[in-house]
C-alpha cells in the first residue's frame, strides 16, 4: 500500500514538475497552461468483468468475476519524454507499470526505457488484453513461460523491473527491443545477483505482417516449488525461453464495422527450460468479421509442462463470438473443451462471457 501511495505521488509530482515548466519554444507569458498541461497528458483505462461455468476435476464451479480495473496515465513531459504510470485495481499489489522513456534520436531508431514495463518476449505477451481475442486473454505457453504464471516465481502479468533499448529502422520495417532486466517479476527485488537480457526482433514486411522472434536468457530464483520439477523454493536455476511467431490482419468489408478490421490470426512457437526441465507449446488463434461488429473467435493452443515425462501436456481448443458494441468496448462468449494429459486429471469443461468497457 506504501509503495503504491509513494508511486502515485511520484506521478502527481511529475505532472506539477510539466504544469510549472514553460516547453523550449515558448515564454512563461505566452502559454495557455490547461491546454498545454490537457495536450501533455493522456489518461486511458478499461474493466473486465464477467462469467464462468466449469467442470474441473468433476467438480461444477460457477462464479461471477472482476478480472481488471486497469487505469494508465502518459505523460509527455518534452517531445523527446515520457513517463507511464499504470494501476490494476482488482489486484492487492496493483501497480503493473512505471516508467520513464527517453528517445535519443530525432527519428524513432533509437529510445532508452527504465523502470518497470511489459518485457519483451514473445508475441502475445505484450498485446493489450483489450484487442486479445480470447477471455484467457494468452495461451497457455504465453501465461507460463512469458507471463511468469508458473508456481516457481509467480505470476508477474508479463512485466519486470530493468532497462531497455528498443528503437524502428528501415522506415520502420524492422522493430528491436532488448533488456536487462531482474528476472523476479513485478513489485519484486531481484532474489539473485544475476540478470535476463531479453531480446526481440521484429521484421514487417508489409503493414498488414508481423514476423516476430525473441529470446531470453537468465537464472531464476524460485519462490515456489512446482509439481513437474524437482526445484525447490529459494534455489537459483537457469531459466531460457525461446519464441518464434507472425500475426497476419487483414481488413474486409465486413470489417468496417469492427475494431478487428476483418481477418485477424496469429500463432506462435514457445520453449523454454527451467533448470534441468524443457517445456514447449504453440498456439494458433484467429478471429473473422460476419457481421457489424460480429466476429467469430477460435484457437488451439498446446503446452507441454515437461517434455521429459509424459503427462503434463495440455490442448484447449476453444469457440465462440465477440460483439463490438462501441469503440473498444465488447462483450465476450466462449467454449473450451482442455484435453490433459493424465497427471493433470480428467478433461474438463468450461463456458465464459465477459464484458469489456475501455477508454
Amino acid at each position: 500500500m506504501r509503495k503504491s501511495f509513494f508511486r502515485a505521488a511520484f506521478v502527481a509530482a511529475t505532472l506539477t514538475v510539466m504544469s510549472s515548466q514553460p516547453a523550449l519554444s515558448q515564454t512563461k507569458s505566452d502559454i495557455d497552461w490547461q491546454k498545454e498541461l490537457t495536450s501533455r497528458i493522456t489518461i486511458n483505462g478499461y474493466m473486465h468483468g464477467g462469467y464462468e461455468y466449469n467442470d474441473k476435476g468433476g467438480k461444477t464451479t460457477s462464479t461471477f468475476n472482476f478480472k481488471r480495473a486497469i487505469f494508465w496515465g502518459k505523460a509527455r513531459i518534452t517531445d523527446r519524454w515520457s513517463f507511464l504510470f499504470m494501476h490494476n485495481f482488482a489486484l492487492s499489489k496493483g501497480v503493473l507499470e512505471f516508467w520513464t522513456n527517453y528517445r535519443l534520436t530525432n527519428d524513432n531508431a533509437l529510445n532508452i526505457r527504465a523502470g518497470q514495463f511489459q518485457h519483451p518476449f514473445s508475441l502475445e505477451s505484450p498485446l493489450s488484453p483489450t484487442m486479445l481475442e480470447l477471455v484467457d486473454v494468452t495461451s497457455q505457453a504465453v501465461t507460463y513461460l512469458a507471463n511468469g504464471n508458473e508456481p516457481l516465481l509467480g505470476p508477474n502479468y508479463g512485466r519486470d523491473q530493468g532497462i531497455m533499448l528498443l528503437g524502428d529502422l528501415f522506415k520502420d520495417q524492422f522493430h528491436y527491443e532488448l533488456a536487462l532486466m531482474n528476472g523476479q517479476g513485478i513489485n519484486t527485488a531481484d532474489g539473485n545477483a544475476d540478470k535476463d537480457v531479453i531480446l526481440k526482433l521484429e521484421y514487417r514486411p508489409v503493414k498488414e505482417l508481423r514476423i516476430v522472434a525473441s529470446g531470453q536468457k537468465g537464472r531464476g530464483h524460485a519462490v515456489n516449488t512446482c509439481a513437474w520439477n524437482d526445484i525447490a523454493a529459494g534455489d537459483n536455476y537457469r531459466r531460457d525461453r525461446v519464441s518464434f511467431g507472425g500475426e497476419a490482419k487483414i481488413p474486409t468489408q465486413l470489417g468496417r464495422k469492427s475494431t478487428t478490421g476483418g481477418i485477424c490470426l496469429r500463432s506462435e512457437f514457445l520453449a523454454g527450460k527451467d533448470g534441468d526441465v524443457s517445456s514447449r507449446g504453440a498456439y494458433l488463434t484467429g478471429s473473422v468479421a460476419i457481421g457489424k461488429g460480429v466476429d467469430v473467435i477460435a484457437s488451439a493452443d498446446y503446452y507441454d509442462r515437461n517434455t521429459s515425462v509424459s503427462g503434463w501436456q495440455q490442448t484447449n481448443l476453444t469457440g465462440g463470438l465477440q460483439y463490438w458494441f462501441f469503440r473498444k468496448c465488447r462483450l465476450q462468449l466462449q467454449y473450451t473443451h482442455s484435453f490433459c494429459g493424465h497427471l493433470l486429471g480428467d478433461d474438463y469443461n468450461r463456458v465464459q462471457a465477459q464484458m469489456q468497457v475501455a477508454f
